[in-house]
């Protein structure tokens, strides 16, 4: 008996730290979807930004504390078991180079990423691998730069949920506003302040548990 294709989400990110609008954004997206599973990618090395304050292995633990029992998100380390800098495409090859040829991956991206696309390594390749979704925030006030209007023109499909085939199409999905974001946490932090209800609780004590970010706060 065949088997209906399956429908994997892909969200990466430094996630340092993982914060509520992360998992706010990824859960909604995996419900909204129907995904199968929604993978959160840590990087080690991201390219495009400076080496982050957390180890690599205390981000991940992070993200597999703060998605512990929610069975829809799970964690993947494949970019932290790879000794170069984190290539989303490099990542979308070998996620698929483990599925079967009908599954769906799902490559999702803020507004700025998705914006910021033109600059990645072989980012018109990634089409190739996946659908892009891209999370749209009611206060985007910027336009998509000039060589991404042509893509968008010929890959948009409207309503999200009838994304075709196994990737090459790109939707929009709006998404809950959340005012936070990991500089706000890590500036919180190194003020003594605390982050509270900003970042899960099991994430807050390991970030006072192991003195990230010159963490001084209270619980």
């Amino acid at each position: 008996m065949a088997t209906r294709p399956r429908r994997i989400g892909i969200l990466g990110g430094t996630f340092n730290p993982v914060h509520i609008a992360h998992l706010r954004g990824a859960l909604e997206v995996a419900e909204f979807m129907e995904l199968d599973e929604l993978r959160l990618i840590p990087s080690a090395r991201p390219p495009h930004r400076d080496t982050p304050q957390a180890s690599a292995e205390q981000r991940l633990e992070m993200v597999r504390l703060a998605v512990e029992g929610e069975t829809r998100l799970t964690v993947d380390d494949r970019e932290l078991r790879r000794d170069k800098p984190s290539f989303t495409i490099d990542t979308l090859e070998s996620v698929r180079a483990e599925l079967g040829k009908d599954d769906q991956v799902f490559l999702i991206l803020g507004w700025d990423a998705f914006c910021g696309l033109p600059g990645w390594h072989r980012w018109q390749e990634l089409l190739e691998h996946s659908h892009i979704l891209v999370l749209q925030r009611p206060d985007a006030d910027s336009e998509a730069p000039e060589a991404l209007r042509d893509v968008i023109a010929a890959r948009n499909v409207i309503d999200p949920l009838t994304l075709a085939g196994p990737g090459g199409q790109i939707s929009f999905i709006w998404q809950t506003p959340l005012a936070v974001s990991a500089t706000q946490v890590r500036q919180l932090l190194g003020e003594g302040r605390s982050v509270r209800y900003l970042v899960p609780d099991a994430v807050l004590t390991y970030i006072q548990t192991h003195g990230l970010y010159r963490a001084q706060t209270d619980s």
